[in-house]
């Protein structure tokens, strides 16, 4: 039946209500079935723990297999700081294997020790730098730190100096900012750092066989993730099915020979461009890191042989003279006396020289920016090098290489950032003794704990250094016994510690041992005085010089090695002897404590008893000698005098 026009109207009026209901009711029907379609395929709880579980079981298996890792000792322990006896640390010796995977025998710093627990009086430096910092070829003790510790504690014996050097041969600036948080919570009062020459071949470095890329983020990434086992274990791998597929062959020669073989960089090159980015990025993140701290930095710019080192590999680069033809313009301009000319020239050959063994000019630059950009100071080491050499130019006055210093080169380094400490007043607030600059510096050196056999070590590694590329040809190389030819007893003991056949210590042991049976006391003190200096809280190095001293009467010598060992710790041994000596002294009340606390450690040695007994004597306390001279014939009945003296007490007693 068609609608009524009354109909038709109603339905044309209401058409957007019903259509509105329409999609009301069909909005609300799609909602259920939408909310019906969720609660069907929405994850139960028990999917959720499997989702869990599923994340977590590769989490938990990387934590188990570190632990696993090391309790069995996998790999090595980068822990920054170990303890070689209690309460003192020292930078890890395994420390250099997180830079070198390629090379044996890595480097490891000077074996400086320091209290855990820094004193109220202690006066704490640190040292940064690569080998010449180090004090190659003079190593651990010919290096400017020494110098420091020496004069600082000449000169303020009321402060606990403690100059740690963490220089090593063959790094560069990544293993400087590697160690910096850890060197920044031993509460430094000073940090040192002479360092830029590794900067290409140093282990990680743009130029290195070591490399990892030019990537600052990567590399540093790489050093942090270096201190877990399961990544050491991973690199291992990668790196053992890389050599089964390749040749693996390890080159010889000197480390830095090793680091760098054939990895010429020309001066406007893309790798020496990063090269220098990679100093400028890592030196910025080390001296901010001081200066977040608070910790004041001297800086210092870098000296290298200029006069008498030929560049090392000339190469023809567009818009650039070969270095040997600079050079021996330099050469030509100095003999005509034009000392400014020839300097530029000799730095520019330098410059141009394509084996980066020395930091080039920019390195110098770049520190002295650093220095103003941070507020740090900088010594200009370059500069006092010139001003300090014939004709201006430093050669090799100054130099045993191209960029190691002399021993007195090393103590000159010493007495410019010591001169910059007293400028800056960067010193130990405790009182100095009333030594005027000169004095310090001239019994600093005079007593500058350093023997021959320490003269030759350095003079054999120089030569066996310039024996190897990039010195000379391979061809043209000497065995290591025909060129050192060592000629006595001392020369064999270097030889054997420079061919890695002993270490340092034994040869020095070795060394004092020998200087002992031919009656050379002023030798034999020299070396001992050497051993104490490297090793100063091994206490075993100051019972044998007083030993020795005792045997031949020098019991003023004696004395001073026995309070020294006393200063780290007493024994029944240097009570006794300093006891004895007091006595003979008659210095009867330090007699007295020193022997009494000889019996503490040991109560049956028979001759502090009878010493005992003379301080008794000497107090007129004849009852309680008589009672120590009973003691003395007890544990040795037949020890010389002490019958004698016993009757004689007896009468003294009645």
């Amino acid at each position: 039946m068609p609608f009524s026009n009354k109909q038709k109207a109603w339905i044309l009026k209401n058409r957007a209500k019903l259509t509105s209901d329409k999609m009301a009711k069909e909005l609300k029907s799609s909602k259920e079935e939408i909310e019906k379609f969720l609660k069907t395929t929405s994850p139960k709880p028990t999917n959720k723990i499997f989702y869990l579980v599923t994340i977590l079981i590769p989490v938990v298996f990387f934590v188990l297999l570190e632990v696993a890792l090391r309790i069995f000792n996998y790999g090595y322990d980068y822990t920054q700081w170990v303890s070689p006896v209690k309460g003192t640390y020292m930078l890890n010796a395994q420390i250099a294997h997180k830079y070198f995977h390629h090379v044996q025998n890595v480097p490891y710093s000077n074996v400086d020790v320091f209290d855990q627990v820094k004193k109220s009086n202690a006066f704490r430096i640190f040292v940064l730098g690569e080998s010449a910092a180090a004090g190659y070829p003079f190593l651990p003790n010919g290096s400017f730190s020494r110098y420091l510790q020496q004069r600082l504690s000449l000169e303020y014996p009321d402060s606990k100096i403690e100059v740690v050097n963490c220089a090593m041969t063959a790094i560069n600036s990544y293993a400087m900012r590697d160690f910096m948080p850890g060197i920044l919570k031993q509460k430094p009062d000073l940090i040192i750092i002479y360092a830029g020459n590794n900067e290409y071949y140093g282990a990680l470095g743009v130029g290195s066989m070591e490399s990892f890329g030019t990537s600052r983020t990567l590399v540093n990434l790489t050093i942090y993730l270096e201190q877990f086992r399961t990544f050491q274990l991973l690199r291992n791998v990668v790196e053992g099915v890389v050599s089964f597929f390749g040749k693996s062959q390890r080159p010889s020669g000197t480390l830095m020979s090793r680091m760098a073989r054939n990895q010429y960089i020309g001066l406007n090159s893309k790798v020496y461009s990063e090269g220098l980015e990679q100093f400028k990025g890592n030196m910025t993140d080390i001296l901010r890191m001081a200066k977040n701290h608070n910790v004041p930095v001297i800086l210092g710019t870098l000296a290298c042989n200029l006069k008498d080192q030929y560049p090392f590999v000339s190469i023809n680069e567009k818009g650039l003279p070969p270095a040997d033809s600079v050079f021996m313009q330099a050469k030509e301009t100095l003999a005509k006396k034009d000392f400014h000319t020839a300097d530029s020239l000799f730095r520019y050959a330098k410059d141009l020289d394509a084996l980066r063994f020395r930091a080039p000019t920019v390195i110098n630059n770049e520190i002295l920016d650093l220095g103003r950009k941070f507020n740090y100071r900088v010594v200009n080491v370059d500069s006092a090098f010139d001003a300090a050499s014939p004709d201006h130019i430093v050669g090799n006055n100054l130099m045993t290489d191209q960029l190691h210093p002399t021993l007195q080169g090393q103590q000159f380094i010493g007495r410019l950032y010591y001169d910059e400490m007293e400028k800056t007043c960067l010193l130990p607030k405790s009182k100095p003794r009333d030594l005027s600059n000169r004095q310090q510096d001239s019994i600093t050196v005079a007593n500058f704990p350093f023997s021959r056999l320490d003269t030759v070590i350095g003079e054999y590694r120089i030569k066996v250094l310039k024996n190897d590329w990039p010195f000379i040809k391979s061809r043209n190389k000497i065995p290591d016994y025909e060129l050192l030819a060592p000629k006595d007893y001392i020369d064999s003991l270097a030889y054997e510690l420079v061919e890695d056949k002993t270490d340092w210590v034994a040869v020095h042991r070795e060394a004092a041992q020998w200087y002992v049976s031919r009656n050379d006391s002023k030798s034999f003190l020299q070396v001992m005085d050497v051993l104490i200096s490297q090793y100063p809280i091994s206490v075993e190095n100051y019972d044998y010089a007083a030993e020795v001293l005792l045997q031949i009467k020098d019991y003023d010598k004696a004395y001073y090695y026995l309070t020294r060992r006393n200063e780290i710790g007493q024994s029944a041994f240097s009570d006794k002897w300093l006891g004895i000596i007091d006595l003979y002294k008659n210095r009867i009340p330090s007699a007295k404590e020193y022997l009494n606390e000889s019996l503490k450690y040991n109560d049956r040695d028979a001759q502090v008893w009878y010493n005992l007994t003379g301080v008794y004597i000497d107090e007129k306390d004849y009852q309680k000698a008589l009672q120590t001279i009973e003691k003395t014939i007890s544990l040795q009945p037949n020890f010389p005098g002490a019958l004698a003296l016993r009757e004689q007490l007896q009468k003294a007693v009645k």
